[in-house]
């Protein structure tokens, strides 16, 4: 059976309702907050030697808004930075439904990430086009607006590929990846992109936009899971890997079930 759009929010909006009682006082007033922090290691087709090891900081779904508070973000941001990530990357939907009151402040809380070679982001369905790229790059935060980057690691070439919630079609990911090594990371909000990485031979996708779904019930699951390849973690499609990050923030309902929060850290390491 399909799940339509509509009727996920429905259900999502009723699960709010109707667990009101403990179990939805737990979720907003602490499941929402308990961050977790992954570390995961991720075989990557024909990485070479000189990259395996390389660690990936990953943050998306930060959501700022007035249910997402600046602690919640400088928390997530402290958190990973404990880590010493090589590389961070953000995954997109910095505030909610753009919302240019929180545009601001997101970049802000955001400001303090730092890798040795670089901090990297790309655009959620949330974001605008126009107002977060600068509020970005303000601090230092390169945005892969439908663009990529060539980066040298330990004496091998590495390619981002970052793209915008709304490039969707394979010729024109195809376009934006041109010229790209064996090595090629997809940054892509949606983790629905695998099906065209998979086509492109791109070994890699990091992808953020589900929250893992943010309220997983019991037999249930995570709402509105299906249309998605993979709603959390790591999957495979071919020879592509991806992994999907639950998330920081939330949204529809502030509250987080069996499902929280996270930052992760990911290890490449060499496919067989």
């Amino acid at each position: 059976m399909t799940i339509t759009r509509r009727a996920a929010l429905k259900t999502l909006a009723a699960s709010g309702l109707g667990i009101v009682g403990g179990t939805g006082v737990y979720a907003y007033t602490y499941g929402r907050h308990a961050l977790d922090v992954t570390r995961t290691s991720i075989p990557v087709a024909g990485l070479p030697r000189g990259l395996h090891g390389l660690r990936i900081g990953l943050i998306t779904d930060v959501h700022r808004s007035r249910w997402v508070s600046h602690e919640d973000v400088a928390n997530a941001v402290m958190a990973l930075m404990a880590e010493h990530p090589d590389l961070v990357v953000l995954g997109g939907d910095y505030v909610t439904w753009g919302d240019p009151d929180y545009v601001g402040p997101s970049s802000e809380a955001l400001s303090p990430l730092a890798a040795p070679h670089g901090v990297f982001a790309i655009l959620g369905n949330h974001d605008n086009d126009h107002d977060m790229p600068p509020a970005l790059a303000r601090y230092g935060i390169q945005v892969l607006r439908d663009a990529r980057t060539r980066l040298s690691i330990r004496n091998e070439s590495i390619d981002l590929v970052g793209i915008r919630f709304w490039t969707k079609r394979g010729s024109d990911i195809a376009r934006i990846a041109r010229g790209s090594g064996p090595t090629t990371i997809l940054l892509a909000h949606d983790p629905r992109r695998l099906a065209e990485a998979a086509e492109l031979s791109i070994p890699l996708v990091l992808s953020g936009h589900t929250h893992g779904g943010q309220v997983v019930l019991p037999v249930i699951g995570a709402v509105a899971a299906q249309k998605f390849p993979v709603v959390s973690g790591i999957g495979r499609r071919g020879s592509s890997a991806i992994f999907v990050s639950r998330g920081l923030g939330t949204i529809y309902v502030p509250m987080r079930v069996n499902c929280p929060p996270e930052v992760a850290v990911l290890t490449l390491e060499s496919l067989g």
